[in-house]
């Protein structure tokens, strides 16, 4: 579903991280233009999650540089424009709280502590209920849902915010094909407001279609930038990305973990 693409909202060069004395990313240049959809894949341990991570500042880099909306990364200050979904987390952080409660908590950029929420806030968290499909399920608790459900609340969470620019890590881990199926639609609609999208995946299911470029990692490095893939063709073999000769053999491996740093 590819938009007019705009200027770049995201400029990342020779990004290069180190962890224990171990480098996990390794010399990679990454650019993301305004309402462009991007699938990040790769291998458990190829550096897809600690290449997001560097990319929010999340991760301190050990060389390289990153630019956001125009602005380097340890001088941008506009948190609001970004929204972060991250793997496989419980919504309520374990704590009793309702589902609108949760996604209200996505407001808290956009306006003063301790102020009231404005007729704004109370627009914005209605429509990403309604964007994820959980409208009905607002006052329930969010213990009381699906761990795909739960996934939905905290997308909504972050669409509550109003960001421009989305990173989700893994949104469709551990979770069923309806669910799947309602991620896709909701990250559709996001997409066709013109929403710039960055989706860490190992497969893609019913968010393929919405893709409009695949960049594969292994080894730390950026082994492909271009058109869509096939799953087939990710997991399998292609060609790294120009300039680029990792003979590192690909090993399919289950979901990354963010905690797990990778």
């Amino acid at each position: 579903m590819l938009n007019a693409l705009g200027a770049p909202v995201v400029e990342a060069q020779a990004v290069t991280v180190t962890i224990g004395g171990r480098p996990v990313l390794r010399g990679n240049d990454l650019t993301v233009r305004e309402g462009e959809f991007v699938a990040l894949m790769g291998a458990n341990g190829s550096g897809k999650s600690t290449l997001v991570r560097a990319l929010t500042g999340l991760r301190p880099l050990t060389q390289g540089s990153v630019h956001l909306f125009g602005t380097p990364l340890e001088d941008f200050r506009d948190r609001s424009r970004i929204g972060f979904v991250p793997q496989r987390a419980t919504a309520a952080g374990g704590v009793p709280a309702s589902v609108r409660e949760v996604v209200a908590s996505g407001r808290l950029t956009r306006r003063r502590l301790l102020r009231l929420p404005s007729r704004a806030d109370r627009t914005a968290i209605d429509d990403a209920l309604e964007v994820v499909g959980l409208a009905h399920r607002a006052h329930d608790g969010v213990s009381t849902l699906s761990g795909g459900q739960q996934q939905r609340v905290l997308i909504a969470r972050a669409l509550a915010g109003q960001p421009d620019l989305f990173f989700l890590d893994e949104p469709t881990a551990g979770v069923d094909l309806p669910n799947q199926h309602a991620l896709a639609a909701a990250l559709r609609t996001l997409s066709e407001r013109g929403a710039t999208v960055v989706l860490v995946a190992h497969e893609l299911g019913p968010m393929a279609s919405l893709v409009d470029r695949s960049v594969v990692m292994r080894d730390g490095r950026i082994a492909y930038d271009g058109p869509p893939l096939s799953e087939q063709a990710v997991h399998g073999h292609h060609h790294p990305a120009p300039g680029r000769h990792d003979h590192v053999p690909h090993v399919g491996s289950p979901f990354d973990t963010l905690e797990g740093g990778r």
